[in-house]
């Protein structure tokens, strides 16, 4: 599993959470093995990161 989220005060507890609620999730919801389940976090600088035609640096700036 992949996930992105945005590079903005994410702590490595949160981290750890978050990889052990999807680990959880994908046991409880398609039955998978936690012992093989591989769960990447991938974090996005905000320049990196559009939407509508705009990067979320902007968009936070004004507040959207």
């Amino acid at each position: 599993m992949n996930i992105k989220i945005t590079r903005e005060h994410v702590t490595a507890e949160k981290k750890g959470e978050l990889i052990r609620g999807v680990t959880k999730l994908l046991q409880d919801t398609l039955g998978k093995n936690p012992t093989t389940t591989v769960v990447v976090i991938d974090e996005v600088e905000t320049d990196n990161w559009g939407i509508w035609g705009e990067t979320v640096t902007v968009r936070r700036k004004r507040g959207a």
